[in-house]
């Protein structure tokens, strides 16, 4: 299989979202959407046309994305999560879900999403 082609991106720091989606353009990825919030991800989930994500752990206001990894894994699309901590951050449901660890190089979101194909 190869590697996933349109991503959305869950994050909720608008520079770091900025820089993922510059990241995906270079790499050649289409983004499927970005979303800061689980509600509005949620949204571009259901409208469909996603490939794979990329979830950060924790959004504005203490949200979790876990309700949004549900949501991807239900439908069989494959995703990693994001996180400035440990791969202990994601919780014992999700401990087999690859991590993309904080800070973000391009060599590391290239692998993270080629881990997914």
């Amino acid at each position: 299989m190869s590697s996933p082609q349109s991503i959305l991106v869950v994050e909720d720091e608008p520079l770091i979202a900025m820089m993922i989606e510059d990241f995906l353009d270079v790499l050649g990825k289409s983004l499927a959407g970005s979303a800061d919030t689980v509600g509005s991800a949620l949204e571009l989930v259901d409208a469909g046309g996603i490939d794979a994500a990329i979830l950060d752990v924790n959004l504005r206001g203490g949200e979790k994305s876990f309700p949004i990894a549900e949501a991807l894994a239900a439908r069989n699309i494959p995703f990693v999560f994001a996180t400035g901590g440990s791969h202990d951050s994601v919780g014992d449901a999700w401990a087999d879900r690859p991590t993309l660890p904080k800070p973000f190089t391009m060599d590391g979101v290239a692998k993270a999403l080629d881990s997914l194909g």
